[in-house]
């Protein structure tokens, strides 16, 4: 019914023209009379300023203003053959009547002269929202700027007043793209405080999907974005504001994963340009338009300095995303905490994994927050956290277990130690580095605590953590050196007097695997390293930082020749030990991992007594030796010629009976004092210091 009307009138200049005289252009084009102009200023009336609700409320909300000019004729008296496009005339004539009254309630009387007009004809309003929205789409660019437009504006926001799920319906398929009329009318929408709440409520359930397609929860997410765009907007969204974020995080996971219909990606192929992944910005852009409306741009300043918007989008980072979106509402937009935290418990349990796992994390990341976390009883907290240790997902016990040391640490003391601690050591023997990083991690945070369980770690972490210093993950072997490094930071004090036991065994068995360490191709792992061989320096009192730091980055043999030489003195008996340590790394796959190997056991067999060392260890280490003098890496072999000779050198000394075969050691020498290993240079040498900060050489 409307399209004709529209389409006629898009033929016709109303650049200038008011809904009235357009109107009245459509009547004379039909041969029907037209109304007498009114007389007087009235014909032409000057901008009002806004009149308070009571004058309109005052006066029948149907009919024109009298003192404005007379009501059209004919509309109470339509004839039975009165056309469909005169109906809309006078559908325009009212409308136009009713807008020139100027008044806070504008919008509600606009809506009750559009709904009688068509009563008038036998129609209902909301059977022709559809015709009228497209109507005003097609009309609105060529209307002139002021009040011509304003005046359809004002058309719009009468619709949605009474039938926003009609208009809302309509604008979504001319949404997708997005042009510039149709944007224009969606932040008319939000501009009115009359409709807009009850739009984005439309727009909210479009964008969850659960009556219609994919695409369409796709454009209304355009659409919200034009809308709280659109300053004061995001006020309408109080009573559902968390809702709403959180619709749009799962949003973010959904397209993250893929999970759409078989049928979208066709339709997307027919209807779109560009890539996919543009929805997913659109609906980051909603999220920064939503957090930044409502006061809260330091949460979109954090996630944009720590790459968290982009950790939302990706398939594999979007749950670390979400973890950095809660932990930035914790610290700058807390005023939402509560809501959040009260909308996510149904979530916890839902059937879907985008839902429930987006769920998981930002309870998790809330947990950072004291009195959000006091919402519900710490025991029911606890269960859930345990329960989701048994979970078959790894993912969800990885946050589970992140949400365990949130628990028991956010108030500055070590709480639930006998809950939090067997899920932690479980959790080292997991094969997910997520969950054996956030283990790492949470024992770690939970040393730096006052009164932290220092002896009981050290007991527990003793058979744990060595297999985790040589774990082929790089960031696991950073963290599991690292929480080396705190334990012994923190027992320091008893290492000094002789005490802590358990802790002194661990950092011994770790010796030979540190040193190796400073050589790690992983910046984070060798840096890691030397931290934590510093924090062994002070604690145990060796006074060897310096040779540490120079072995560390200038791969100095002198230096770890007088490492060995106070290892061996002060700990003879734990020699044999490093010997059959540093043994097992000369299979290793990694070729500067097995030259490093091979000068460690040249120069602790050098300054090792013949008395500290038995027969069967020298014959494994000479045959392990001699099999790299066929190493493919020829410096590996250069090292392993040197070291072979130091093994023979030790085994003659140990007496007549014990004598290796080495082709390159005389009889004579083998009597005389051992002279010291010199190896050549290694082609290993550890990144300058221009390299480790990232700057690049001059070519």
């Amino acid at each position: 019914m409307a399209g004709g009307v529209w389409g006629r009138a898009r033929g016709t200049p109303v650049g200038a023209l008011t809904l009235t005289a357009l109107a009245e252009g459509i009547r004379a084009s039909q041969g029907q009379p037209m109304r007498p102009p009114s007389k007087g200023p009235q014909s032409e009336p000057e901008p009002e300023p806004e009149a308070e609700p009571v004058h309109v409320a005052a006066r029948e909300p149907c009919s024109p203003p009298h003192a404005q000019e007379p009501a059209p004729e004919g509309l109470s008296q339509a004839p039975e053959s009165f056309g469909k496009e005169g109906a809309l005339a006078d559908l325009a004539l009212y409308t136009a009547a009713c807008l020139e009254e100027a008044g806070f309630a504008g919008t509600q009387t606009t809506a009750l002269s559009l709904s009688s007009a068509l009563e008038a004809q036998g129609e209902r309003l909301e059977d022709q929202v559809h015709a009228l929205v497209l109507g005003l789409l097609a009309q609105v660019p060529s209307l002139a700027e002021g009040r011509p437009r304003r005046a359809a504006l004002r058309v719009l926001s009468a619709l949605a007043l009474e039938h926003a799920q009609h208009v809302v319906c309509a604008l979504l398929p001319c949404s997708l793209p997005l042009d510039r009329a149709a944007a224009e009318l969606w932040r008319s929408l939000s501009r009115n405080q009359r409709v807009n709440g009850q739009v984005l409520v439309q727009l909210l359930w479009a964008l969850k999907g659960t009556a219609g397609p994919e695409l369409e929860a796709l454009a209304a997410t355009r659409a919200l974005g034009e809308m709280l765009a659109v300053s004061g907007c995001v006020g309408a969204t109080r009573g559902f504001y968390p809702h709403l974020l959180l619709v749009l995080v799962t949003k973010l996971h959904e397209m993250a994963r893929g999970t759409r219909s078989p049928d979208t990606s066709k339709v997307w192929t027919l209807s779109h340009q560009g890539p996919p992944h543009s929805h997913a910005s659109c609906t980051v852009e909603a999220l920064k338009a939503l957090l930044t409306g409502d006061g809260s741009r330091m949460v979109v300043t954090c996630m944009e300095q720590a790459g968290g918007w982009r950790r939302l989008v990706g398939a594999h980072t979007h749950l670390d995303g979400v973890l950095l979106l809660a932990s930035a509402m914790v610290a700058h937009a807390d005023h939402h905490l509560r809501g959040l935290f009260a909308d996510l418990l149904p979530r916890l349990r839902s059937s879907d994994d985008t839902q429930r796992l987006t769920a998981i994390a930002f309870f998790t990341g809330l947990l950072q927050s004291w009195p959000t976390a006091r919402l519900l009883r710490e025991e029911v907290i606890l269960e859930r956290l345990r329960a989701w240790q048994g979970d078959p997902e790894p993912t969800v016990r990885w946050l589970g277990l992140l949400g365990l040391g949130h628990l028991a640490l956010n108030r500055g003391k070590v709480r639930h130690v006998s809950a939090l601690l067997p899920a932690l050591l479980g959790a080292l023997s997991e094969r997910d580095a997520r969950l054996v990083g956030a283990a790492l991690g949470a024992l770690r945070r939970l040393l730096l605590r006052p009164r932290a369980p220092v002896r009981l770690l050290s007991t527990e972490l003793g058979p744990r953590l060595p297999p985790l210093l040589d774990d082929a993950r790089d960031p696991v072997r950073a963290s599991a050196v690292g929480l080396l490094g705190t334990l012994v930071r923190r027992g320091r004090g008893g290492l000094r007097v002789g005490l802590r036991g358990p802790l002194r065994k661990l950092v011994l068995k770790s010796l030979v695997p540190l040193l190796l360490c400073l050589h790690d191709p992983s910046l984070d792992a060798a840096e890691s390293s030397e931290w934590t061989l510093a924090r062994c320096d002070h604690a145990l009192q060796w006074g060897l930082l310096e040779e540490m730091v120079t072995v560390a980055h200038y791969d100095s043999p002198e230096a770890l020749s007088r490492i060995c030489h106070r290892m061996v003195h002060w700990y003879p008996s734990h020699v044999p030990r490093f010997l059959s340590q540093t043994q097992g790394y000369l299979r290793s796959p990694q070729d500067h991992l097995r030259r490093a190997a091979t000068v460690l056991i040249g120069f602790f067999v050098h300054h090792t007594s013949p008395s500290h060392v038995n027969q069967d260890l020298l014959d494994s280490l000479f045959q392990d030796l001699g099999q790299l003098h066929s190493d493919p890496q020829s410096a590996v072999v250069a090292a392993a010629q040197v070291s072979s000779q130091q093994v023979a050198l030790l085994a003659r000394a140990q007496g007549p009976r014990h004598r290796l075969c080495h082709p390159h050691l005389r009889p004579r020498q083998a009597r005389a004092a051992r002279p010291p290993p010199v190896y050549p240079d290694s082609p290993f040498r550890r990144r300058s210091v221009a390299g480790r900060w990232g700057s690049s050489t001059p070519g």
